[in-house]
């Protein structure tokens, strides 16, 4: 039977052998005893190799978990924290280096041994063979033949791919030569029953290995029989082949409970794979999202962290594939870390400005907070807040702190004229319920002289515009009414708006002082101007237009009456201009 060499895994709970693997407690033991393993010339199997690996990583992530975690106890800012880099890394990977370096020169002197062995076993077969050609021959060389049979013992392992193929050679020839021997028939029957008992034996041993529940000790075990069973010497030849039936059944119940174990093993390693690599693509997609700001890294910190925390749950891959997988996680995982970690230092002379900037938005609103000046330091207020939420971010905490400055400074200011209005607030309800009143006034007018009607409206619209503030809730809905009972007013009289317009006009251009009654008259000239000239342009068009089509008469009729339009409104700029010029000759006057 093949020799076999089996990995041992980890992870795994089904009928899962218990583990016998050495617990470290630091990442120093693990590098000490790989030290120890390239000093003594052990010859250190796989699993091992392995297992000192995994333990290594497994400390050197929980160590840098819990420097985070300090960092962040003591207060630390999250977004600016940046893991230290790891000297028993370095030393870790060398001493791992000089370690397969020395695995390598023993295995090639271990493949140089088994050629000699291999050289010297293939001589005694055909040492053997040329004894067994004769009874006489082999009896005269029984001696000899037993002096073989212990050297063939004492050899030590072989190629394993010739293994198989030269120990049947070798029972083969020895089988030969006991038919053969005849000269001492009861030393021959004394090793035949010898044999027997011993072979007898390992079949018992065998078949109690069926009954073990740890499959991967129990195959492990069943190697070091198939040796011995190898190396014991031939029985009688009617018992030979019962004897290794028995064996062989008891080995393929111990080899089919091996495979069955290591192929559910394969599948859930495969599982694992599947599941870490969809972890992978993950980060990296995470990894390929634009940052635009700290709210980005910190909720893309946050998902790989918990990312990161899942793939600790998950049990090992194959082996071919569990280190690469791992590689390209931590790789991604760095790739982001080390992105955010030189994003928040380039943030670091923008935190300087923008906090410089808050800072001197502040130094301002302490300056203004005692101020009296109501309405003019209100809007400076409100000029300020603007100014703040353009000034940039800057770290949390720092944030926090210097708005605190700055809100209690617009809390100084606005306290103070809110206590500084309540005694103006009695006066804004009188002044709404004046205007309130107009409003009732203009609703009740139902004089038939229109120009009765003009003269009354324009009375209270003079009182309205000398009322003081009212309410600020109050202030839209009032006017609204105010200019709703107007436009109903002015329009029950002929010339409706146009006169109202006027009127309203009239009123304002009372109340304007030198300069800007002419810069209003200037406009109004530059408007009638403007307005002669459209209606010029419509009436020529209005010539080459023809009247015979239906479609050709709409647009004449749309035409004119944008001229009539046009003709009133310079009717309008026109009185509007009168009005001004009979203002200026009273003021003269």
């Amino acid at each position: 039977m093949r020799r076999a060499r089996v990995r041992r895994q980890r992870g795994v709970k089904a009928m899962e052998p218990e583990s016998t693997e050495k617990v470290y407690a630091s990442k120093q033991e693990v590098i000490d005893r790989v030290k120890e393993i390239i000093e003594s010339g052990e010859n250190i199997n796989r699993d091992e190799l392995d297992a000192l690996k995994a333990a290594f990583y497994k400390l050197s992530i929980a160590e840098k978990d819990a420097k985070q975690k300090a960092y962040l106890d003591e207060g630390g800012d999250p977004d600016a924290y940046q893991p230290e880099a790891d000297p028993d890394e370095e030393t870790f990977k060398e001493v791992m280096g000089q370690l397969r370096e020395q695995r390598a020169e023993t295995s090639k002197k271990q493949d140089e041994e088994r050629q000699q062995n291999l050289t010297r076993k293939l001589e005694i077969i055909e040492r053997i063979k040329e004894m067994a050609v004769s009874p006489d021959e082999a009896n005269k060389s029984y001696q000899e033949f037993k002096s073989l049979q212990t050297e063939w013992k004492e050899l030590g392992a072989l190629p394993p791919e010739r293994s198989t193929e030269v120990w049947r050679n070798y029972q083969h020839v020895v089988e030969q030569f006991y038919d053969l021997l005849k000269l001492n028939f009861e030393a021959r029957d004394y090793d035949f029953k010898k044999n027997l008992e011993t072979k007898t034996a390992l079949c018992e041993a065998a078949e109690k290995l069926t009954e073990e529940k740890d499959v991967v000790s129990a195959f492990h075990q069943l190697q070091t029989l198939h040796e011995q069973f190898r190396e014991t010497g031939p029985v009688a030849k009617d018992l030979r082949e019962d004897i290794w039936n028995r064996f062989k059944a008891a080995s393929t119940i111990i080899n089919k409970a091996h495979q069955a174990f290591f192929e559910r093993l394969r599948a859930g390693e495969e599982e694992n794979l599947r599941h870490k690599t969809e972890l992978c693509e993950k980060v990296e997609a995470i990894v390929a999202e634009p940052n635009k700001g700290n709210a980005d890294w910190d909720k893309h910190a946050k998902q790989i962290i918990e990312l990161q925390a899942e793939w600790k749950t998950v049990g090992f891959a194959p082996h071919k594939m569990n280190v690469k997988i791992f590689e390209r996680f931590r790789a991604a995982c760095d790739q982001f870390f080390t992105a955010k970690a030189e994003f928040y230092k380039t943030m670091k002379a923008t935190y300087s400005e923008n906090i410089a900037k808050k800072q001197a938005i502040i130094a301002r609103a302490k300056e203004l907070a005692d101020s009296t000046d109501w309405r003019k330091t209100a809007n400076e207020f409100i000029a300020l807040q603007k100014e703040w939420k353009a000034s940039g971010i800057v770290p949390h905490r720092t944030g926090e702190k210097l708005w605190a400055e700055f809100r209690a400074e617009c809390d100084k200011f606005f306290n103070a004229r809110s206590a500084a209005n309540v005694s103006t607030y009695g006066e804004e309800r009188e002044n709404l319920a004046k205007k309130r009143e107009i409003v009732k006034q203009i609703n009740l007018i139902t004089d038939e002289d229109e120009d009765a009607v003009r003269e009354k409206l324009q009375a209270l619209q003079a009182e309205w515009n000398g009322i003081g503030h009212v309410p600020y809730k109050e202030k839209d809905k009032v006017f609204n009414d105010y200019r709703e009972a107007l436009d109903m007013a002015y329009g029950r009289l002929r010339g409706g708006k146009e006169s109202r317009r006027l009127d309203s006009f009239k009123a304002s251009v009372s109340q304007m002082e030198g300069t800007a009654v002419d810069s209003e008259r200037a406009k109004l000239m530059r408007n009638y101007d403007t307005l002669r000239q459209e209606i010029q342009t419509y009436e020529n068009n209005l010539g080459f237009l023809s009247a015979t089509s239906k479609k050709g008469n709409a647009l004449v009729d749309d035409i004119t009456r944008k001229i009539e339009k046009l003709k009133a409104d310079m009717n309008l700029v026109r009185e509007k201009i009168k009005a001004i010029d009979e203002q200026n000759k009273e003021g003269k006057e």
